[in-house]
């Protein structure tokens, strides 16, 4: 089952319906700007010639006061 230039005219007919052209022109133009940041990072990782290293929240590496009393207190025991 294949789809034709009429259904396609329909579907796209449902879509404006239901999302609205202001919409859809916004989600176009984030879409867009996703792309070219993307693309900026990629030529800034080959420039640099190294990848950058991702950080997750929680594992920096200056641990918390916290977290130096519970490692001192392991060393001690």
């Amino acid at each position: 089952m294949s789809l034709g230039p009429w259904q396609l005219v329909i579907i796209a007919v449902l879509i404006l319906v239901l999302f609205g052209r202001g919409r859809i022109s916004e989600m176009m133009g984030d879409f867009g700007k996703g792309i070219s940041s993307f693309k900026k990072g990629m030529s800034e990782e080959d420039a640099s010639g190294s990848k950058p290293t991702a950080q997750i929240e929680g594992t920096a590496k200056d641990p918390s006061p916290e977290t130096q009393k519970t490692e001192s207190n392991d060393k001690t025991s």
